[in-house]
């Protein structure tokens, strides 16, 4: 015989449903904002590039710093990122092109063998 759930396992279970439905709504729609955007032909920033190569936003938020380093950028634009408290600082982020992008995703592998392997199967789709 199965027991029942007591309420507060109830919402707790409608909680984690609802925070996982979020997730994947949020992944949605950053992949088709990355897709639309790309395929517009001008350079971007290499998160955008590989999200919209099939890579989690999260993984592509980690990886791009080691993506880009090293290369030389296409463009470059500015752009405010927010410290601690209410103090904003402007960055540079360098944009590349679909060439340039396609040419280091062909190289690069991080360490970390298990994300190395998504890096690959990008590299085969994106080709």
């Amino acid at each position: 015989m199965q027991k029942s759930t007591t309420r507060r396992e109830h919402r707790a279970n409608r909680r984690t449903l609802r925070a996982v439905l979020r997730q994947r709504t949020r992944d949605q729609r950053a992949t088709a904002r990355a897709v639309r955007a790309v395929n517009t032909g001008q350079p971007l920033p290499v998160r955008t590039r590989l999200v919209a190569a099939g890579l989690d936003d999260q993984t592509a938020k980690r990886f791009a710093p080691a993506f880009s380093r090293g290369l030389v950028a296409d463009d470059v634009r500015e752009t405010k990122i927010k410290l601690k408290a209410r103090v904003t600082r402007r960055v540079q982020v360098k944009l590349f092109n679909a060439r340039t992008f396609a040419a280091r995703l062909a190289t690069y592998r991080p360490k970390n063998p298990v994300v190395a392997a998504r890096f690959e199967t990008l590299t085969a789709v994106a080709v």
